[in-house]
């Protein structure tokens, strides 16, 4: 046999980008079955070989948990993709997660060298390939851990922020318990994200990784009610971190808003995804989900709710945004899916009232017609109303997903933990802990509303210096030899 030919810089540049094979958008609309069917094994090797090896890969940098991307992309090129999953998972113990609903356009992707003249790398299609292949076969391996400190840490809250935290600090030899407060692991994983677009079989499984990691997880317990921070620390925990995240749904404030039909978004889903409302009555959770469904929002959380709706026999739903559709927060991938799924989308409008029966259920939406103006603070432009645009359109199902608010319980019952005009909890952005000694935060909780990764981002940092802290080591990015030994030894 043969060696294959080693392919030049100009070559692998030359190869085209490999599209990641679909259900088709009429047909996957029956269904809740994971849309992207992923990469094959000739697929992943072919895509892995677009990867020119920088000697200063920006992907790294833009990866939120610092995954070692060049040297995973490597290993699947020459077909070693379980070696390939140990690699990723010295950084980021839920690949399987991230390379399904991580923002990789606006992230590592977003700065791959290739994008100068070409296509990125498909970065996270090849990490969810990698991960795939090391569950369904059977090859995931358990790191060592490190000796056991004799520390105890409490994680609050089983969302991608604590279980990151959580994995690395087993790895680093702590001992860690998550609360939960679901009866199920997971967050935002589990409750806000659809089946179609993460199915709930790859969250156990990352989940069920951390168990064997010895990570122990206590559900359906609520702290700030059965226990609060102060009580977690008087019970032996050496340090806490608070991944609560942003559970608090905002509303429009308008006329109409109690109606029966008007959901917030986290019912919605919830009832959906974490509930399984969709397979009712197998499953409890029964969930309304008329014929004519308009869901508020431009973000990823619009795209999933306006999906489901489809899904669950919507005649006709549509996307009620009020900027246009250059300006939409979702990723490009998402809109494109929904586009595909006949998804209307009505842009530069807004809703001004909801109007209903006698019986209280929701028959129509008053909307008017923006125009925009000059930016606002978040660097997009204004949208301002039409004087006089105003007009009617027939709904029965509004969802609305215009953002959440953080959790306010765990401020609510520990003195002295600082928060922002917003609720949101303060941290040194270098360390991750919050005005209460011992006691980290990190996720939605800190930054409102956000991406999965960029949470997983901020528990990875949380983790390092909880360690330092329990240890007694210094709390600053430049870590001592000693230290540094430790965490090499620990991933």
């Amino acid at each position: 046999m043969t060696e294959e030919k080693k392919l030049t810089v100009k070559e692998r540049m030359a190869l085209p980008r490999q599209k990641m094979p679909l259900q088709d958008g009429h047909a996957r609309i029956g269904n809740f079955d994971e849309v992207p069917y992923g990469l094959t094994p000739e697929m992943a090797i072919e895509e892995a070989k677009r990867c020119i090896a920088c000697p200063k890969p920006k992907c790294v940098a833009g990866c939120p948990v610092e995954v070692p991307i060049p040297q995973f992309i490597q290993l699947v090129a020459e077909g070693k993709f379980s070696d390939a999953a140990k690699v990723i998972k010295t950084t980021n113990a839920l690949p399987a997660i991230c390379g399904r609903v991580c923002p990789q356009d606006d992230q590592c992707e977003q700065v791959c060298i290739l994008t100068k003249k070409h296509t990125s790398v498909g970065i996270g299609n090849l990490e969810r390939f990698v991960a795939d292949w090391e569950r369904e076969h059977d090859e995931v391996v358990i790191p060592e851990l490190s000796p056991s400190t004799g520390k105890k840490v409490a994680i609050v809250g089983g969302g991608p922020a604590g279980l990151t935290a959580a994995a690395d600090l087993a790895l680093m030899g702590h001992k860690v318990t998550i609360f939960e407060a679901l009866h199920k692991a997971g967050g935002v994983l589990v409750y806000g994200i659809p089946e179609f677009r993460l199915p709930k079989s790859i969250v156990a499984s990352e989940v069920n990784y951390l168990k064997d990691l010895g990570v122990e997880i206590e559900t359906s317990v609520v702290i700030g009610k059965l226990d609060t921070i102060d009580e977690l620390m008087e019970q032996g925990f050496d340090s806490v971190f608070i991944g609560t995240g942003a559970g608090l749904p905002n509303f429009m404030r308008i006329e109409g808003e109690n109606l029966k039909g008007v959901y917030s978004a986290n019912e919605y889903l919830t009832r959906a995804n974490l509930m399984r409302g969709y397979e009712f009555p197998d499953y409890d959770t029964p969930i309304f989900s008329g014929k004519n469904v308009a869901v508020l929002g431009g973000g990823n959380t619009a795209m999933d709710a306006v999906r489901i709706s489809k899904r669950l026999g919507a005649d006709h739903s549509m996307i009620i945004y009020r900027r246009s559709r250059e300006e939409m927060p979702a990723r490009t991938e998402e809109i494109h899916h929904a586009e595909e799924e006949e998804i209307e989308f009505r842009l530069l409008t807004n809703p001004v009232k909801f109007i209903g029966n006698e019986d209280g259920w929701l028959t129509h939406m008053e909307c008017v017609k923006m125009e925009l103006g000059e930016p606002d603070d978040s660097g997009r432009r204004r949208p301002v109303v039409i004087e006089g645009s105003n007009y009617m359109t027939p709904v029965d199902t509004v969802v609305v997903a215009i953002g959440n608010s953080s959790n306010p319980l765990i401020p609510q019952t520990t003195p002295g933990l600082d928060t922002n005009r917003w609720g949101n909890i303060n941290v040194d952005e270098s360390t991750m802990m919050t005005s209460r000694p011992g006691v980290f935060a990190g996720g939605d909780i800190v930054t409102g509303g956000a991406t999965v990764i960029l949470a997983a981002g901020a528990g990875k940092v949380a983790a390092r210096a909880m360690h330092r802290f329990m240890l007694g080591l210094p709390m600053v990015d430049e870590a001592p030899a000693e230290e540094k030994k430790t965490q090499q030894k620990a991933s």
